[in-house]
């Protein structure tokens, strides 16, 4: 289960602002000038939505900055869950691969010790094939990391900055994403209260990927 919370900013300056910040240096456990990591996302669909209609997400992630000599391919499904007050929790499976290519049966037997139940994951692919699936939108951005402590709980805090893209429309991305760890939800929500009463974000429910679904389906 993915358990995050997004808040939004008007600009990679206030974004990055946080970092100098004396609060910021009380819960960041690592002060260290962290180097950025080149994300290319794709997401696939069939041509009706299938997958959508669903309510998942398949995403194949493209990780550039890898020690390996191949290039190094994570496959994502991610499956319902709620979104409220900028806290977004659903379930997620996740598969790093050398391939760019998603397989429906690597992915099922890739991700079969998951802790996220297999049933639904096999369910929501159902009568999904890989000849099915094509890509429909794209996000390309640039992601820096921090861990952060607050409370009893150690969370992740993640500086996206760059573009989203869905057919002829493209939007820009200025935000930060506060994954939980390990720990209680109440912290990661305290948390991130507590960078929207320090700055000029605010708590923003639309994910990428349902962000580049509205510039689809925009008139």
């Amino acid at each position: 289960m993915e358990t995050e919370c997004k808040l939004s900013f008007n600009s990679e300056e206030e974004l990055f602002s946080i970092l100098k910040a004396d609060w910021f240096a009380e819960f960041c456990m690592d002060l260290t000038e962290k180097e950025p990591v080149k994300l290319s996302n794709t997401y696939f669909d069939t041509t009706d939505r299938v997958v959508i209609s669903r309510g998942g997400s398949i995403r194949v992630r493209n990780i550039s900055d890898s020690d390996e000599e191949e290039e190094t391919f994570e496959h994502t499904i991610k499956l319902g869950g709620k979104v409220e007050n900028g806290l977004h929790q659903r379930y997620e499976w996740n598969f790093k691969t050398f391939s760019k290519t998603f397989s429906k049966s690597d992915f099922i037997n890739g991700v079969s010790r998951s802790e996220d139940p297999s049933d639904m994951l096999i369910e929501l692919l159902s009568q999904v094939t890989d000849d099915d699936l094509e890509p429909i939108c794209k996000t390309k951005f640039n992601r820096t990391k921090y861990t952060l402590g607050y409370g009893d709980s150690i969370m992740e805090a993640c500086f996206d900055v760059g573009k989203l893209s869905a057919g002829d429309k493209s939007a820009s991305i200025c935000e930060l994403e506060l994954e939980l760890i390990s720990g209680d939800v109440v912290d990661l929500q305290d948390m991130a209260d507590y960078i929207v009463k320090k700055t000029n974000a605010v708590l923003f429910d639309d994910s990428k990927f349902k962000r580049c679904l509205k510039l689809l389906d925009e008139e």
